[in-house]
């Protein structure tokens, strides 16, 4: 069954989803409920005109950072030094970036404005975190936002200008973070690509809790 979310603070839990994924509707976008979803193992995911859509599929797909994948390709790229990256210097420009990303079989964007007021809010909280990639002519061509708490990372969306400039952005988050695992929700080949792989929520849950320090629900 779907729950209906009231003003009260709080989620029910995550193993209730439906079997696509859907486990609650309605609520609102405050920090607070936002930070509580994170640490339930819960996302919202929705388009305009919809009421706020809150989930927790199972599988989950996720990158353990021991695990990642860099190819021979990208560590030519790396080493040309022809990009330089960033942490939180610009967080409204990558997500309204993010927010124009096309993507197969998607019409518009599930970044709408409420959102990006919302990640904004967590932003200035410090929990909400931006990675800027930017080319030899200071321009912004890549990069990603998403939530981090304590060592557990929430990739929210990511964008590229120039090719495979939003691997980059992934791959220095691992690189100079302390992340012992990164959430990406559902399958794409280009994160495949780079080793996220697909464990099932009880697993996901579990490791969550620890890594955020909240016993998993």
């Amino acid at each position: 069954m779907i729950f209906e979310l009231s003003s009260e603070l709080l989620f029910p839990p995550a193993h209730l989803a439906e079997e696509d994924g859907l486990l609650a509707v309605g609520g609102d976008l405050s920090s607070e409920r936002l930070l509580l979803a994170y640490m339930s193992g819960i996302f919202p995911w929705y388009s305009e005109g919809d009421p706020i859509l809150w989930h927790s599929p199972d599988p989950r797909f996720v990158l353990f950072p021991h695990r990642l994948i860099v190819s021979h390709s990208m560590q030519k790229l790396m080493k040309t030094n022809r990009y330089h990256i960033t942490f939180n210097t610009c967080f409204d420009e990558v997500i309204q970036q993010c927010s124009k990303v096309k993507r197969k079989d998607q019409e518009g964007t599930w970044i709408l404005d409420e959102m990006i007021k919302a990640y904004r809010a967590l932003h200035e909280k410090g929990f909400a975190i931006s990675v800027e990639v930017w080319n030899e002519k200071e321009v912004l061509v890549g990069g990603l936002y998403g939530v981090k708490l304590g060592r557990f990372f929430a990739g929210e969306s990511m964008f590229s200008l120039e090719s495979n400039t939003s691997k980059l952005a992934l791959i220095e988050t691992i690189r100079q973070s302390d992340v012992a695992m990164i959430d990406c929700q559902v399958y794409t080949s280009h994160l495949a690509s780079l080793g996220a792989e697909m464990i099932k929520r009880d697993e996901y849950l579990e490791i969550l809790g620890d890594l955020v320090g909240m016993a998993p629900r």
